[in-house]
């Protein structure tokens, strides 16, 4: 597989980091996730600049040069042999002395990472996917607002924790606050709406400001439909008429079920959302997504 490695293209084996590199260190670094339609990565200048100013908060000396950025992508589809791709940029802050730094890093690595985009499953689009609650808690970021950085323990757990939980293969996990608010997925935002409103957690609630979640609220408001960001305890959650979730790669996905939930005010341990398929309001955002994208999926 060919990789862009600070600017340039070489085979993944050929790509070299120090020992010494404060991102394997520390996990001082941060990465972004997309894809292209098109051959186009989509929204590339919101995820540049959110992975901007997440540099400049931990003192990494990095700014893309965004044609330099899509020339690059553009020929790695070329060399991979793909006309779409599941894109991952990292930026890690570079070597360093031994123990903490308190100094900018002036030398970062940048990393291009592709791969193939997974088929489309259309009947994941109409008869969504389960949510499982999760009993490891959302942590705090490190500073005023999550970053995507390569610290990525707390999903980890998570992760783990869903994969031994006896959930669906496909599942999301859904991760709460220490103090019981409902916050994410594992590797998405999450949404829900009652009464034709909709509602998603705050940012300040510890979440990922996601590039989609952003777009989405927006193409909410543009449909006429009334969007809150709050606090929110699950209860409200499991009352929704709609609830779907949301990342960069997978759009919108509907979620159809909710399990884990026994010991929460429920009798049972999974629970049925709507008519188990896609909502009207789900439905309707994901369509005006993908008109976005311009994909005909």
């Amino acid at each position: 597989m060919k990789i862009g490695f600070n600017g340039e293209v070489k085979n993944a084996e050929e790509a070299v980091i120090s020992i010494y590199d404060h991102g394997f260190l520390y996990g001082m670094g941060l990465f972004e996730t997309f894809r292209t339609y098109g051959g186009r990565p989509y929204m590339l200048e919101r995820h540049l600049q959110r992975l901007a100013e997440g540099c400049e908060q931990l003192g990494i000396r990095y700014k893309a040069d965004q044609e330099a950025l899509q020339a690059l992508i553009a020929g790695l589809l070329r060399e991979n042999g793909l006309d779409e791709a599941y894109i991952r940029l990292t930026v890690t802050a570079g070597a360093g002395e031994l123990g903490l730094q308190s100094g900018d890093y002036e030398r970062p690595n940048e990393l291009l990472l592709m791969k193939a985009l997974p088929p489309v499953n259309k009947a994941l689009y109409r008869s969504g996917k389960e949510l499982r609650l999760l009993s490891t808690a959302r942590n705090t970021p490190e500073g005023a607002v999550r970053l995507k950085s390569l610290h990525y323990m707390n999903n980890m757990i998570a992760k783990r924790e869903l994969a031994g939980s006896g959930a669906a293969a496909n599942a999301e996990g859904l991760m709460l606050t220490a103090d019981g608010k409902l916050a994410e997925g594992i590797v998405s935002n999450l949404f829900f709406a009652k009464d034709g409103k909709v509602y998603t957690p705050a940012i300040d609630t510890g979440i990922l400001p996601g590039i989609t979640r952003a777009r989405v609220l927006e193409l909410a408001l543009e449909a006429g439909f009334e969007a809150e960001e709050g606090h929110y305890q699950l209860a409200e959650l499991l009352a929704a008429d709609e609830i779907w979730v949301t990342n960069s790669i997978q759009e919108l996905v509907p979620i159809t079920s909710v399990s884990g939930i026994s010991g929460q005010g429920q009798v049972q341990d999974q629970m049925t959302v709507g008519d188990g398929a896609i909502g009207p309001i789900t439905d309707k955002l994901l369509q005006a997504y993908r008109s976005d994208t311009g994909s005909a999926v």
